[in-house]
């Protein structure tokens, strides 16, 4: 392989990676705590676009409790962004012949 055809490899490669984030930006990720109770949804940016939660879980008498299930929620939604994320540049990664377990940009 000559220099062109890698400079040419990389550029389609960084395209790929530039469309894939593209993508996952404007993808939304659902994440739940207190048995459902709690509910956040976030984008690929980690915007929070809602917060639904049971009205069971607002307890004057104990306000750390609705920030921890918040808390939890978002974490949760989080996790699935970060899994949803890893696991497309993981697949990116193999279509383009490279070793498992390299990590690409992101």
């Amino acid at each position: 392989m000559n220099i062109q055809q890698m400079m040419r490899q990389a550029q389609t490669m960084q395209k790929k990676i530039e469309d894939l984030k593209q993508r996952i930006d404007v993808m939304e990720f659902e994440g739940t705590s207190g048995g459902g109770m709690v509910k956040i949804t976030i984008n690929g940016r980690n915007d929070i676009l809602r917060i639904n939660f049971d009205k069971s879980v607002v307890d004057p008498s104990d306000p750390d409790l609705l920030a921890d299930l918040i808390t939890a929620a978002f974490n949760d939604a989080r996790k699935k962004l970060d899994d949803y994320s890893a696991g497309e540049m993981s697949g990116m990664a193999s279509q383009l012949g490279l070793p498992p377990g390299v990590k690409l940009p992101f």
